[in-house]
């Protein structure tokens, strides 16, 4: 009787340790939480700095009033798009994504556009402002790449056998990846 309850008490102690990998699971799930927050973040920097630079631009004369325009929409657009770290699958993902596309097409195109006026072009504030943008364009890519790989961690970590049964039983769902825009391996054509 006392082996049986040894052994008992041995197998509880054993279980409690192991924890079937709920605990890590947990952690993993917040992880990615945590990520997808820096990600919302880097983006948030660059909409912050969108104001700035529209009405430094907006000083320079004759300025085309469209491009503004459309700046100030997709901004508008982009900061509207707001996705729950519990629902990051890959539909509300490539929303997200289509709305950040748009102000980064917008954005291009108004630095496209300012080579035509080398007054702003010699303006200190526009000069500190779109080297400020480019920074927060490559925290951008930088914080989505770390999204991925931490989120192919915690997909791989939970589809594993046995873990995928325990973590059907207590819902967690595979999390959606980041993707390459529509194109984006085609390499735009440069003429002089």
């Amino acid at each position: 009787m006392k082996r049986l309850i040894f052994y008992l008490i041995g197998f509880v102690i054993l279980a409690s340790q192991s924890s079937c990998g709920y605990n890590t699971m947990v952690q993993k799930d917040e992880q990615v939480e945590a990520q997808w927050a820096n990600v919302q973040n880097s983006y948030q920097r660059r909409a912050d700095l969108v104001p700035n630079l529209v009405n430094t631009v907006k000083g320079a004369a004759n300025f085309e009033k469209e491009t503004l325009t459309q700046v100030i929409e997709a901004r508008a657009k982009a900061t509207s798009v707001n996705i729950s770290p519990d629902n990051l699958t890959p539909e509300n993902i490539q929303k997200f994504q289509a709305a950040q596309g748009e102000l980064s097409g917008a954005l291009s195109r108004l630095l496209v556009s300012v080579e035509r006026y080398p007054e702003l072009k010699a303006n200190q504030n526009f000069l500190e402002l779109q080297a400020q943008l480019e920074g927060t364009e490559n925290r951008i890519s930088v914080e989505r790449r770390k999204f991925n790989e931490t989120v192919q961690d915690y997909n791989s970590y939970i589809r594993s056998f046995p873990r995928n049964f325990i973590a059907g039983w207590f819902d967690f769902d595979k999390k959606g990846y980041f993707e390459a825009d529509a194109g984006a391996q085609t390499a735009p054509t440069v003429e002089f």
